[in-house]
């Protein structure tokens, strides 16, 4: 079997291992073999023949921080996007994102390939037909060396236009500023988002029938009817509703399983606009 050597090596197995063996003298052994002396040392302090690992002992991204790697690795997994729109969606974030350094970020937390489906346990139904501009909006928590962030993140049904935020709080405050930056962002009219009954997006249900929130409203559904938006709730204690962002168990369904494509072009240089394939 040959020997697999580092490019510049000057001595091989055998000539290392006979100088682990050799009780000559460094000036000696590197005279013998014509090699430096510290060579010879080295060699004369391992207990293995083999070369060790070259490059960083912890895989790390040069061009991207802790915070961003942790963002693209939480779209990823939320999203289950193609690597074409996941650097679509995050450039606008992310400007210095390139897809070569999206790929190895991909590649280094294992979901550089989308999930395949093994055996359908029940026939494929169609997903409901919906006109362009209907959101899912939904939260992730993202776990970084500095604490934990959250993640905003919407996906349109029909086109899969993505727009992602990362906040230090998740609250009402929050949520409204991603809505505020989700029709800014959108190149089309936003009608519908769907969200689950967090406190971020509307009261408990406990209290909705209760005289002050009927009142006041919730800050939410107020930003919603400023830009003639309608508010849908899913269903108290069913999340799997959302889960096109939420968990991706709509990966079986022809939301993802069609390939989920968005033709995207830069706008700006800076912002991303979703071209739908059809409408």
């Amino acid at each position: 079997m040959g020997q697999v050597l580092h490019g510049s090596a000057t001595t091989t197995e055998a000539v290392r291992r006979a100088i682990q063996h050799s009780q000559e003298s460094l000036r000696a052994l590197a005279r013998r073999y014509g090699i430096n002396q510290k060579t010879v040392a080295k060699w004369k302090g391992r207990t293995s023949v083999a070369d060790l690992p070259t490059g960083p002992r912890e895989a790390r991204s040069t061009v991207l921080s802790v915070e961003e790697e942790a963002v693209v690795v939480a779209f990823r997994r939320h999203t289950l996007l193609p690597l074409d729109d996941c650097l679509y969606a995050l450039q606008p974030t992310i400007p210095h994102l390139t897809r070569s350094s999206l790929h190895r970020c991909l590649q280094r937390h294992g979901i550089s390939r989308l999930p395949q489906v093994e055996g359908e346990a029940s026939p494929k139904r169609k997903f409901k037909a919906y006109p362009i501009g209907f959101f899912h909006v939904d939260i992730a928590e993202v776990q970084t060396a500095q604490g934990k962030l959250y993640l905003f993140v919407a996906i349109d049904r029909a086109s899969k236009f993505a727009v992602a935020q990362l906040v230090d709080k998740a609250n009402t405050q929050t949520a409204r500023a991603f809505l505020e930056a989700l029709v800014a962002a959108v190149p089309y009219r936003v009608e519908i988002v769907l969200t689950d009954n967090g406190v971020q997006f509307a009261d408990l249900p406990k209290n909705r029938s209760g005289p002050t929130a009927r009142l006041r409203g919730h800050p939410f559904d107020r930003a919603c009817r400023e830009h003639g938006i309608e508010h849908r709730l899913t269903k108290p204690n069913h999340p799997w509703t959302t889960d096109v962002i939420d968990k991706c168990l709509f990966v079986r369904s022809e939301l993802f399983l069609s390939c989920a494509r968005v033709t995207a072009r830069r706008r700006a240089g800076r912002e991303a606009q979703a071209v739908p394939r059809s409408l």
